[in-house]
Parts: structure tokens; sequence; C-alpha cells
């Protein structure tokens, strides 16, 4: 039938749309391999212990595979399923790839590894800061975040952001069963926030939360110098906990 606009009408019922995905219905990662670049450093350290703990296969990377392979050894080795390599190596053999390296070094790290990191998952951690007599206060990178400066750099990789907030003491304490935090993660593909979301839950305690796009990086890696304050005044390693959700 034909309408008084011009249009033809039909009897069919409207198209039901699909229920909304539930936020924490999140996919199984734990077939996946982890490498971390900076794996040599605290947080590195931290996360790729907490993260073999849980159960997930990790690769340690530094400049030199020697001073990685080291450290997967000190933190448990093939025992704890952490092996150390390379940088690039680490890069190609991982599924996964965090980026846990000091700012100073971030660009130049990244832009060495644009071949082996390309259509990887990489998650940006860093976070970039100064350091006065007034203590810690943020840097604002040309891109924005360090996060946005990984997708320029990276733009065959599938770059998100999170674990900025950890505290690489609680990380690396093995007396330590749960770390009782949530991790903010921001990225453009909610299929990507939703595994690095649940390679946070890999760890006891802990809980990835959707936090935005990468355009809003930048605050959530300056919370870090705040955090750090707290740390200092009360003497503390303080966390971020999300409420409501």
């Amino acid at each position: 039938m034909t309408t008084p606009d011009g249009t033809t009408a039909t009897n069919e019922a409207p198209a039901k749309k699909a229920p909304a995905k539930d936020p924490w219905d999140l996919p199984d990662v734990s077939g996946l391999v982890v490498g971390v670049l900076g794996g040599t450093g605290d947080q590195g350290r931290g996360l790729a212990y907490r993260l073999a703990r849980a159960g997930q296969k990790v690769i340690i990377g530094s400049r030199a595979a020697e001073r990685a392979q080291t450290a997967a050894e000190e933190l448990g080795g093939a025992d704890l399923g952490i092996e150390g390599a390379d940088n690039a190596e680490c890069s190609r053999r991982s599924d996964i790839v965090i980026v846990a390296v000091p700012w100073e070094g971030h660009g130049k790290t990244l832009e060495s590894l644009r071949e082996e990191l390309s259509g990887k998952l990489v998650i940006d951690c860093v976070n970039p800061l100064g350091f006065d007599k007034k203590g810690a206060y943020a840097l604002k990178p040309e891109e924005g975040s360090a996060a946005e400066q990984a997708a320029a750099l990276l733009p065959d990789s599938r770059v998100t952001a999170a674990f900025h907030h950890l505290s690489a003491v609680l990380l690396q304490d093995p007396e330590i069963a749960e770390i009782d935090t949530d991790v903010m993660v921001l990225g453009e593909s909610r299929a990507d926030t939703d595994v690095v979301q649940a390679l946070a839950a890999r760890i006891p305690g802990m809980r990835g939360v959707f936090a935005g796009r990468l355009r809003n990086a930048h605050q959530v890696e300056s919370l870090v110098a705040n955090l750090i304050s707290v740390n200092r005044r009360y003497k503390a390693h303080a966390g971020l906990r999300i409420t409501d959700v």
C-alpha cells in the first residue's frame, strides 16, 4: 500500500533491537600470551608477577635479553610461566603487550618496535610525570597523553590504556594475595577494552572498568601525581575504587 507521502507501507512488525550487551560479560583471555615491555622495572615486574601468578603466560621484555631473563628467573621463571627476551622478540611472541617503560624512553622504544607490534593489542600504562621540590606533577605530551603518543607511533596496533594506578610495592609482594583496586581502561574499540578488562580481572581483587576513549587518557595518567601525594602523606599504597558500578 502507498501512503499519502508516496512511501510504501508494509504489515511487517518492526525488527526487535538486540538486547544491550552486559558490560561485565567479558572474554576468556586465559590462553593469551602477555608481553611486558619494561618488565625489568618495578611496575613491569609487578604486573608480570601478578599476571603469571594468576595463570597467564608472560614474557618480560628488555633492551637486553639477559637482563630480561634474569628478571624472569627472579620472579619464578618457568615454574610460574615467565620468561625473558629482548623487546623485539617479546613483542613478536605476545598476543597482548603492556608498555611499562620509563616515560623518557617511551616514544623511542615504541617507534623502534612499530613492525613487531603491528596487529597487536597494546596496553600503555606509562605516566608522564615530572618531579621537583614540591613533589610529583603531570606532564602533557604533545599528542595529549602517553597513550595517544603510542597510538600515533603505532598506527597498525590496537592501542589501549590501563594499569596506571597500581602500587609496584603491592604488586611485587608475594605475601599479598589480593590487590584491592579498580583499573581504569581506555580505548577506541569495545572488543579491545573488554579484553583488557578481562585481563585485569585475572588478578584477584582487581577489576577493570571502562573509562572512555584515548582522548581522555591524560587525566587518568595525571592522577598518579595525586596518588603519590596521598601515599607520601599517609604512608600508604593507595589505589582507586569506582563506586556504583
